[in-house]
């Protein structure tokens, strides 16, 4: 039997995941996926387990002192880290006690996705309507697996479930069919289209109705109410909300030194809120700062147009930015576009999609342009650069053009480096001179007082009892996001434990190597070299990052670009 290595194991989970995730696979442009849809039943996922324990098995006899490749190590380590963690979800299944309407529930990946599709010809097409015809078997398997937790007791959350019900309710009396939103090519597109439709009305539509009944008559009666929407009021919750901190941050940290750390943060922010705020408002009083930012109405939007437009503007500035700050890449270009109005009024302000591996498709920076007349002008350049450039879409499409690393290093995403650059990316904007003024780095330090409430808000729900209130009321008391975003977010946290960490401890980890580069350097720092050993490796663990930078520090801090 032919032991096994590294780079073969690699490919092998890489191979798993596109089985696991086709629709995810589809996106990326493995074709051969097209017409397949994820199996999330209890009977599968206990196979994967298995396969899980296997692999890592088989990936422990290879001994990490014969690992002598610099990248291999990374791989080896990665590969480990990754199916440990997955085991660890897997075992406390809190997604099968968090239903909800936010981009965290099954049946919103659905909606907001497969329209978005590509179908660049008759084989595209014909296996589109396979897939359709396939989602009724998706939302069983996920129903069943609600029922049977809810069975042993583990509830969902009443927020949850009426949210599930209401956006069901909606795509159901929706005149226009959402999954038949894609343009079909290559066949005859009204024929297409009425095949598609005797799908949906045979098939998809009973399906979703079947979660209709069950939300509404069933889950919805036993549901955990706003006192209790953490995992922690759950059996087994709290246990398994440790593991997803692990999870979601690449760390050994607690759940108590999350929380520690975000208060931290927000008592700093408030200090910048008010110096910002009394050049801007003429006021550095934090309260009425963040008052006049979410109430005032001349700094709201007027038109969806409006929105795509200033997003568009800041995508083009950014992009003319880039030479001093990294280098020269050849990768694909970004777009702008609404999310779809079916998942829209649940959705978060914004979220991005790689473009295809085969150049078919571009990045896309999707904004959410729902009722524009309570999204605030001040947020959206933050925005823009977290979701296209320098964020998102430079270390995406970036990634893939590594071919040089294993594809799942290329294709993969591991919260806590992808959003942590993100993050990072909308202070460096601000270093760029991005930012059209001070309302607008306003913007940018309610977006990071955001994102360090998360640190407070998603550990006290789930590890220490908050209540939902007391989660709005403390993102109400230290950001300027509108009320709506606010409970969205929460609701977001409540139906994905962990999951809202990454973002500021990642950030929190790419700032203290900046600063540790730039120190250790002095004259020799070069930001665009640092830049490109940060993205250059891929996807990576905090722990594996730090390895990297360390490196390219002991040797001086070389440019490894090679154009």
């Amino acid at each position: 039997m032919k032991e096994p290595d590294t780079r073969s194991m690699a490919e092998e989970f890489f191979g798993e995941s596109l089985a696991q995730g086709p629709i995810g696979a589809s996106f990326l442009g493995y074709r051969e996926y097209d017409a397949e849809v994820p199996d999330p039943s209890a009977e599968a996922e206990a196979g994967r387990q298995e396969w899980r324990r296997g692999f890592l098995d088989r990936l422990d006899r290879i001994s990490p002192d014969a690992v002598t490749d610099p990248e291999d190590r990374i791989t080896r380590s990665m590969l480990r880290r990754r199916v440990v963690d997955d085991i660890a979800a897997s075992e406390a299944a809190l997604e099968d006690v968090s239903a909800s309407a936010t981009i965290a529930g099954p049946q919103t990946s659905l909606l907001s996705s497969l329209p978005n599709l590509g179908l660049p010809d008759a084989e595209a097409s014909e296996a589109y309507l396979e897939r359709l015809a396939k989602i009724p078997a998706v939302l069983d398997a996920h129903l069943e697996r609600y029922r049977s937790a809810d069975a042993e007791g583990r509830r969902q959350t009443r927020v949850g479930a009426a949210s599930v019900a209401a956006q069901i309710r909606g795509y159901l009396g929706s005149e226009e069919e959402v999954f038949l939103g894609a343009k079909p090519e290559g066949v005859d597109a009204d024929r297409w289209r009425e095949r598609g439709e005797r799908i949906c009305r045979d098939a998809v539509r009973p399906a979703f109705e079947r979660w209709l009944t069950a939300f509404e008559n069933d889950l919805a009666v036993r549901a955990r109410g706003g006192e209790e929407a953490g995992v922690c009021h759950v059996p087994g919750g709290a246990e398994g909300y440790e593991k997803a901190v692990a999870r979601h941050t690449t760390t050994d940290m607690t759940a108590e030194e999350v929380h520690g750390i975000g208060l931290e943060r927000v008592a700093l922010l408030r200090e910048e809120f008010s110096a910002l705020g009394l050049k801007a408002f003429g006021t550095s009083d934090v309260g009425a700062i963040t008052g006049l930012l979410r109430d005032r109405e001349d700094l709201r939007y007027q038109s969806s147009d409006e929105i795509l437009s200033d997003a568009l503007d800041n995508l083009s500035r950014a992009e003319a930015a880039l030479p001093d700050w990294f280098h020269s890449y050849d990768f694909a270009p970004c777009t702008v576009k609404p999310i779809p109005a079916a998942v829209a009024a649940d959705s978060t302000l914004a979220y991005y999609q790689p473009p295809s591996i085969d150049g078919s498709r571009p990045g896309t920076h999707f904004v959410n342009v729902h009722e524009p007349r309570s999204r605030t002008r001040f947020e959206y350049e933050a925005l823009a650069f977290h979701e296209s450039v320098p964020g998102h879409h430079l270390q995406f499409a970036l990634g893939q053009r590594l071919d040089g690393l294993p594809r799942f290093r290329r294709h993969g995403y591991i919260t806590v480096f992808g959003e942590g650059w993100g993050l990072y990316t909308e202070r460096l904007a601000d270093e760029m001179g991005l930012y059209s003024g001070d309302l607008a780095r306003l913007g940018m330090v309610s977006f990071d007082a955001w994102r360090a409430c998360r640190l407070v808000v998603d550990t006290g729900l789930h590890a220490e009892g908050w209540s939902r209130d007391e989660a709005i009321a403390f993102m109400e008391a230290n950001t300027a996001l509108s009320r709506s975003n606010i409970v969205n977010e929460v609701d977001r946290y409540i139906a994905w434990p962990g999951q809202a960490l990454a973002y500021m401890v990642g950030r929190l980890h790419i700032d203290r190597l900046r600063a540790d580069a730039e120190r250790e350097l002095g004259s020799g720092f070069d930001v665009r070299a640092f830049h490109h050993e940060v993205l250059g490796h891929g996807s990576v663990p905090l722990p594996a990052l730090s390895e990297i930078i360390g490196d390219w520090v002991a040797e001086g801090g070389p440019s490894r670009w090679e154009g």
